[in-house]
Order: C-alpha cells, then sequence, then structure tokens
C-alpha cells in the first residue's frame, strides 16, 4: 500500500499575539513540509490562543474564513502541495455568532470547515455549538475526517466519522491538563487510541503547549494507527514539536478483525436505538 507521511506540529501560541502565532504556525508547516508531510495537523484555536476573558475578547482575535490564517496556510498548501488541517476562532459577522472551527485547506484554498459540536466548560459562553456532523472530505493523500477536541470524548462522534468512510481522522485539540496517577498515558490519549482500535481506522491528534491564564496542557499530540497503537507520540512534553508518521491510509478501508469479525458489519443499530436516550 502507499503510505504518506502525516505531520502533528504541536505549537505553544499566545493568546492574542496573532501574527506571532501565525508565523510559528507557518515555520512549522514549513518544517513539516521540508520533512516529507502531506498532511499538517496544527492544533485547536492554533492562532487566537484558548483562554478567553470572555467573548468579546474572542471576538476580538477571531477572523471570518477568508481571513489571513486561511490565506496564509492556503498559500503554503499550495506551495508545498500540503493538506492542512488547523484551528481557528471563526467569526462569523452575517449571523454574529463565533464558533471554534477547524478548517481542511490544500493547494486549491479552502476545501472545508468543521464547526465544534460539543463545547467544553466555559466554552459555551463565548462559541456557538455546531449542528453538522463530522466533516469527511476526499482530498488527494487520502479520505479525511475532522472533529474538535471535547468531541473526540463521544465515541458515536469518532464512529460517525468511520461510517462516512473516514480513514484518517483530524482532530486539533486543546486537552486542558489535570492531575493523574503516576506512570499512567493521559486519559484523552487513552480515547484516541481506543477510537483508533475500534473503528479501525488512523487518528492524528494534535495538541498544544505552554501556559496560559493558569492552564497548562497535556501535550499529548499523537498519531495512532487503526489497530490502536501510537506510530508516534506521544509527546506529553510541554514544547513545541512536531510528531511524524508514515501511513498507509488504505489499511482504514479494511475493517475486519481476524477472519470471522468486521468492526463495522458486526454492528447492531436495531438495538442501540434504545441507548439513544431519544
Amino acid at each position: 500500500m502507499t503510505a504518506v507521511t502525516v505531520a502533528c506540529c504541536q505549537l505553544a501560541p499566545v493568546l492574542g499575539e496573532l501574527e506571532a502565532n501565525r508565523d510559528r504556525a507557518a515555520a512549522a508547516i514549513e518544517a513539516a513540509a521540508a520533512s516529507g508531510a502531506a498532511i499538517v495537523v496544527l492544533p485547536e484555536l492554533a492562532i487566537s490562543g484558548y483562554v478567553f476573558a470572555g467573548r468579546e475578547e474572542a471576538w476580538a482575535l477571531g477572523e471570518d474564513l477568508d481571513g489571513p490564517t486561511v490565506h496564509q496556510w492556503s498559500a503554503l498548501a499550495a506551495e508545498h502541495d500540503l493538506v492542512i488541517v488547523g484551528g481557528v476562532c471563526e467569526r462569523d459577522v452575517t449571523a454574529g455568532a463565533l464558533h471554534n472551527t477547524a478548517v481542511v485547506i490544500d493547494a486549491g484554498g479552502l476545501l472545508g470547515a468543521y464547526r465544534k459540536v460539543h463545547l467544553w466548560d466555559r466554552e459555551a459562553q463565548v462559541f456557538a455549538a455546531g449542528s453538522q456532523p463530522p466533516l469527511v472530505l476526499d482530498t488527494r493523500p487520502g479520505r479525511l475526517g475532522v472533529i474538535v477536541c471535547y468531541d473526540a470524548e463521544f465515541p458515536e462522534w469518532i464512529r460517525a466519522a468511520a461510517l462516512a468512510g473516514a480513514e484518517l481522522l483530524c482532530v486539533p485539540t486543546n486537552w486542558p491538563r489535570e492531575p493523574r496517577p503516576a506512570g499512567e498515558r493521559p486519559s484523552e490519549v487513552v480515547r484516541v487510541q481506543a477510537g483508533a482500535a475500534s473503528n479501525r481506522m488512523f487518528i492524528a491528534a494534535c495538541d498544544r503547549a505552554g501556559h496560559e491564564r493558569g492552564t497548562d496542557w497535556v501535550s499529548g499530540t499523537v498519531i495512532v494507527g487503526p489497530d490502536g497503537y501510537p506510530l508516534a507520540g506521544p509527546a506529553c512534553r510541554d514544547e513545541p514539536l512536531t510528531l511524524v508518521a508514515s501511513c498507509a491510509l488504505a489499511r482504514a478501508r479494511d475493517k475486519r478483525v481476524g477472519v470471522r469479525n468486521d468492526v463495522l458489519a458486526d454492528r447492531r443499530p436495531e438495538l442501540y436505538e434504545r441507548l439513544s436516550g431519544a
């Protein structure tokens, strides 16, 4: 199978330093391209920062989908023939709404945008929740799915991307660091591994580093294969870094587990309806 190189660029954006954060992201993208990457994943809210004082500050740091970040990433994607997935604070002036959004960009420009559906903690005081399923689309390297951070804690959301044919699920994240027992892997990373294994697909989760208004981060950037085992990472180091893995994305089309089982074909959806809570 033909493999593609996937890179996750763990950044340390500084809240409100838009131009400097764009420069940091651009440098990381160019370095990933130099390493042979065809797909580059960046963190959630990679340009604005995350811990907003409130909606007013977030609005001032937001931009639309025809703004400077998408323009810069489009130019880099065209120059290096890349697919770039990264998080932006999307300001929808027409609707007067802010969204925690992940964009997908290739050499031709913006391919699609996904607005985070499951909002974490104080995000609901700043952002309007998205209302569409995981974004899944075809790109030159393969069929990509996109969700954002807390979305990955809902198994049905990862499964929705798998059912739509995603070979690689890209997950820009900002995982706040919480206490964990010594020697234990972060639970966020464990959930990503479980999602990859239970859906037999690749997942690239790109976290962030740095310290922001009392918040530290897991810095748990990881690229996981369809068997649930990491191909690169988890990093868990509080510093900017790039992880790279070679991924034969076509492997994710085979959902068989042994000779008798298939993780999608063995589903019993007629029995799951009673669990929906509807």
